[in-house]
């Protein structure tokens, strides 16, 4: 249950991403991406020191093999950021949103095909409710929805990496941040000796606390989901999932008003139904759980 509860909060905080990065649509994503990172680690490290937890980063920093699996993390998280940030800015929520609603599929192929989890009837065939959503969007659009699929395939990898190799979601984050600041440092100072600098940051202040903001608001659900995976299965953290895109879609149609094709209404309602269905399934194994339970 603890750990239902937290995924709920993240996948939560995530849905409204779509209104505060529309403030900064006039900001390059790759600077946005790179001011999260910086931001997220001075975070991770505040949250850190308060919670006494330098004992435990400086024991996985010391870890070849923690290192080298974040280090994998690290570029399936900062790909998530970068593609998510542009379609923001390219007013395609509606795209992204799709994209993580085609990523609990891939979470329950990669469940239960590489960490043999358990999957009731009525799951799988959620399953494949979803995947029949997918070659609607297909036929209909007549085009790969690239932005999702790169969006919904980093962070299902992203998801794996953290659930076969777990570890504490503060310094998770912050090693992985770790991990990409020299390459945002490199980034940086191209920026800054460029005669075509397109760095923001000190330009106003709305934009600056924004991009303060940026790593905050990313490291707390990044942490809530961390932990989450750590307690639950990682197929049924990928369909709760499902409470992310419903609220950036809402925001995407009802706040940014982007443009809703009829045909991509027939793509949510099939997505929609395979949730419901996997939400059956997860009802009926506790159901077989209980039994069990009081016989022991």
């Amino acid at each position: 249950m603890q750990g239902l509860i937290l995924a709920i909060l993240a996948y939560t905080i995530w849905g409204t991403f779509p209104l505060f990065f529309s403030y900064l649509s006039h900001v390059s994503p790759i600077e946005v991406t790179a001011h999260r990172i910086i931001w997220s680690l001075v975070a991770t490290l505040t949250v850190g020191l308060l919670l006494k937890r330098g004992k435990h980063l400086w024991e996985a920093l010391h870890n070849k093999t923690t290192l080298l699996w974040l280090g994998a993390s690290s570029v399936f998280i900062a790909v998530n950021w970068l593609v998510y940030i542009w379609a923001v800015g390219q007013h395609r929520v509606l795209e992204a949103s799709l994209g993580y609603f085609i990523m609990p599929l891939v979470s329950l192929l990669m469940g239960r095909l590489l960490l043999k989890e358990s999957l009731h009837p009525l799951q799988a065939f959620a399953g494949g409710i979803a995947f029949l959503a997918v070659l609607w969007e297909l036929w209909s659009f007549g085009s790969l929805p690239w932005v999702g699929v790169i969006l919904s395939f980093a962070f299902a990898f992203y998801g794996l990496i953290r659930k076969i190799h777990p570890i504490d979601g503060i310094n998770g984050l912050t090693i992985e941040a770790l991990w990409l600041m020299p390459f945002v440092m490199l980034w940086i100072g191209w920026q800054s000796n460029s005669a075509q600098s397109i760095l923001q940051f000190g330009e106003n202040t709305t934009t600056t606390v924004l991009l303060i903001s940026s790593g905050f608001l990313t490291a707390l659900p990044l942490v809530l989901f961390a932990m989450a995976t750590r307690r639950i299965n990682l197929s049924i953290v990928g369909f709760i999932m499902y409470i992310n895109p419903t609220i950036q879609f809402l925001i995407g149609v009802y706040v940014l008003d982007e443009h809703f094709p009829q045909a991509r209404l027939v793509t949510f309602i099939i997505v929609w139904l395979a949730m419901l269905l996997f939400m059956a399934g997860m009802w009926q194994l506790q159901k077989q759980k209980q039994p069990a339970i009081r016989t022991e």
